[in-house]
């Protein structure tokens, strides 16, 4: 377990275990790197000066390494990809299309179509130009051939990229905004195979409150 309570770690993860910090919990398990994590309550502690001077939005997860804060889960899994080298969560320089292209479609189209589903927020057919995933059905389709195409989503290798995405799509199918397609079940099940996951998995658990 690499977290420490070294208040010289240079390494900060803030976060709710009740939150997408819950995704960068699995990449920091899987960088293998020591980190110092603060954890923070929903409504004052999120909202506070200390907290928005880190993240103005008020929301968690937050990561500050060295003086430099990163936030938005698809940024800080790529960032920490390129910080520690030694993991390979990242392909070459030169052969990151696909790494890039699969980590920003769930960051961007994905996650919006999710989201304007699940509050219920219809588009017509004559809107879809306007959104960027277009519809929902088409953004779910091609985020199975994505996650099929291949072993992991960027390739034969597994890569941060498959951090994000793959919790959207195990999270999707927990709580019911994705279908259970034998696409999103096959990748799935590879992704819960990775000691990494199942570690960051029974920390958060374990900081959940039990109700």
């Amino acid at each position: 377990m690499p977290i420490t309570d070294s208040p010289d770690c240079d390494l900060v993860f803030y976060t709710n275990p009740m939150s997408r910090g819950r995704i960068v919990r699995w990449m920091l398990e899987e960088v293998g790197a020591s980190y110092r994590q603060e954890l923070l309550e929903y409504g004052d502690a999120v909202k506070s000066d200390n907290y928005l001077a880190i993240n103005p939005m008020g929301k968690v997860p937050a990561l500050v390494h060295r003086g430099q804060v990163v936030t938005e889960c698809a940024a800080i899994c790529a960032y920490l990809a390129d910080v520690f080298p030694g993991a390979r969560l990242a392909p070459p320089t030169d052969q990151r299309a696909a790494y890039y292209r699969w980590l920003f479609f769930a960051a961007g189209p994905l996650e919006a179509a999710i989201t304007d589903r699940t509050l219920g927020a219809t588009v017509s057919d004559e809107q879809q130009r306007m959104v960027g995933y277009g519809s929902y059905d088409r953004a779910v389709d091609v985020l199975a051939s994505a996650v099929s195409r291949s072993r992991y989503v960027a390739g034969d290798e597994f890569t941060a990229a498959d951090v994000y995405v793959g919790a959207h799509v195990m999270w999707g199918m927990q709580f019911g905004s994705l279908p259970k397609r034998p696409e999103f079940e096959s990748y799935a099940a590879r992704l819960m195979d990775r000691p990494a996951l199942q570690a960051a998995t029974a920390m958060d658990d374990e900081l959940t409150p039990k109700t």
